[in-house]
């Protein structure tokens, strides 16, 4: 799904109006209950919620005087506050506020701060949901004064308070910039943000994106085609989310054997790390891959094949430190174990040894394969005294962390996560690859210039060996379809993971999540890709 800038945003929502007819009356309508039918999935028993709405005095609060009417339409007595006088609403929300008020709503106005404060603790205290319509995607000012307090007092109430709310943002968290520009003021912290048409640049790549919580993207009209249609302005960026996986065949024909499925070559591990190379091994069956080789040094081997019977494994002659050793090119070892695979996979758990390193650099030369190259792989690239100017492969894929990118680029890490876009897209035209830069909202970056934007996965997947296994998964789903539409096998690779980190997490908790707990959700993540496509996604 393309993401964004708020200025696209409206001229999408002129080019509805214009050429398809709908108002920008129906478009508040349609957001309106869009946020309710959200509501009503996440709690069946809305009626009896006790649910607070915040609204400003723009369309963002004309969407949630219009979410006040639907709630109360299904028998649910929302108290609405407006930060604002009533006769400073214009337009649209001017319309929703008066059929607010038509209906019997009732209508608290706050326009100061003492006002809010008088207010607050009991108001917020009394209900167990809170609406921020406040501020959306036209927020063209710093925010200062009332709305800034308002904002800073619920964030501080989700902190300390004993019982909670759980706040959903229309549109956008209030105070959060629709583009990528930090904000240097409060901005509303959110469990869910059900937002327009399309995700925001600054929902997934703002300093501040985390504050939006769960994003969920409702259609008010806009045809998906004039949203492709819309000029740029920047580089091409997509949000990966079911329906970039559409054309990617995931059911698999009845006529097929292991052999449709591709044999992947994972080289890892060394003395000490042959765990890096099972995980990454166990990766790329769980992804499906028909045939899966780990090549590891020879004290590894035992550990890595007593991992899984179905891995396949191969031994390296080694250095004295336990390492891969440069001999396996003397002795046509590592030519002979690159024949009949589909992808090569290497990096995890290599070290930093000095003869593996050169024979990572070798690899990256005379391999034909597709390449995923992870860890100390890219360690060794970031090492090496030339760039590496010739390579067999047309099919290289770089997955670094924001330390390893670092090291990539020649800047720091704080460069890096300053501007995540910048440097996925800096290194991917560098090095004439595909960059999966990884980190919260991970980035799968194209040679020719666009980007895709990942949120799945969660804090609890910054712990060993999750690095490891997207290596496998990636290398997996390459092994299967090819390098044809790379990028979105690639993004598919980068979903699963973030997905089945999240819905381990559920099962285990954030802090004694550990890789195999994700490895063993891979398959409950596939089967949820695959209903939420089937059904219509």
């Amino acid at each position: 799904m393309r993401i964004l800038t708020a200025a696209q945003m409206r001229e999408a929502d002129r080019l509805t109006s214009e050429r398809h007819g709908v108002t920008s009356l129906q478009l508040m309508g349609n957001a309106g209950s869009g946020v309710v039918a959200f509501l009503q999935k996440e709690y069946p028993d809305l009626a009896k919620r006790r649910i607070l709405i915040l609204c400003g005095k723009g369309n963002n609060g004309g969407d949630g005087f219009v979410v006040a009417r639907l709630l109360f339409q299904l028998g649910s007595k929302p108290g609405v506050f407006l930060f604002a006088r009533p006769e400073e609403v214009q337009g649209d929300a001017a319309f929703n506020l008066e059929r607010w008020r038509h209906v019997g709503g009732a209508l608290t106005t706050i326009t100061e701060i003492g006002e809010w404060k008088d207010w607050m603790d009991n108001v917020l205290g009394a209900h167990e949901l809170v609406v921020d319509a406040l501020l959306g995607t036209g927020l063209s000012k710093p925010v200062e004064g009332l709305l800034a307090y308002v904002i800073q007092s619920i964030n501080e109430h989700s902190i300390y308070a004993r019982h909670k709310s759980r706040v959903l943002a229309v549109d956008m968290p209030s105070g959060l910039p629709s583009d990528d520009a930090p904000a240097m003021w409060p901005v509303m912290r959110a469990d869910w943000t059900v937002t327009f048409t399309a995700p925001k640049i600054g929902q997934l790549l703002s300093p501040a994106c985390e504050n939006v919580g769960r994003l969920i993207v409702h259609s008010i009209g806009t045809p998906r085609s004039l949203v492709e249609q819309l000029p740029g302005g920047g580089p091409d960026l997509r949000w990966l989310e079911p329906g970039e996986f559409r054309a990617l065949p995931l059911r698999r024909r009845a006529d097929t054997n292991k052999g449709t499925y591709g044999h992947a070559l994972i080289v890892a591990g060394s003395r000490g790390k042959a765990g890096a190379a099972a995980l990454a091994g166990w990766g790329a069956l769980r992804t499906g891959a028909g045939l899966v080789t780990v090549a590891t040094p020879e004290d590894g081997l035992p550990v890595a094949a007593s991992y899984l019977p179905e891995l396949m494994t191969a031994p390296l002659a080694q250095t004295t430190a336990g390492t891969i050793s440069l001999r396996n090119f003397k002795s046509g070892a590592f030519k002979q174990l690159v024949k009949g695979k589909n992808v090569l996979a290497i990096g995890p758990g290599l070290t930093t040894q000095k003869e593996t390193q050169k024979f990572v650099l070798q690899a990256l030369a005379e391999c034909p394969l597709p390449i995923v190259l992870d860890a100390d792989g890219l360690n060794a690239l970031a090492a090496a005294k030339k760039p590496l100017l010739k390579r067999r492969s047309q099919a290289l894929v770089l997955t670094p962390h924001p330390g390893e990118m670092a090291r990539l680029l020649g800047v720091t890490t704080q460069e890096i996560q300053a501007d995540r876009l910048g440097s996925a897209t800096r290194a991917a035209k560098k090095y004439r690859a595909f960059i999966v830069l990884k980190g919260f909202h991970t980035i799968v970056a194209t040679p020719d210039g666009c980007a895709f934007i990942n949120s799945t996965g969660n804090p609890g997947m910054a712990t060993a060996g999750t690095g490891d296994v997207l290596t496998g998964m990636l290398a997996g789903l390459t092994a299967q379809f090819g390098i044809q539409n790379w990028e979105r096998i690639l993004g598919l690779g980068v979903y699963l993971h973030g997905l089945a980190g999240d819905i381990a997490s559920a099962r285990v908790g954030e802090a004694p999540l550990i890789a195999s707990d994700l490895i063993g959700a891979i398959p409950e993540a596939f089967m949820k890709l695959r209903a939420e496509l089937e059904d219509g996604f």
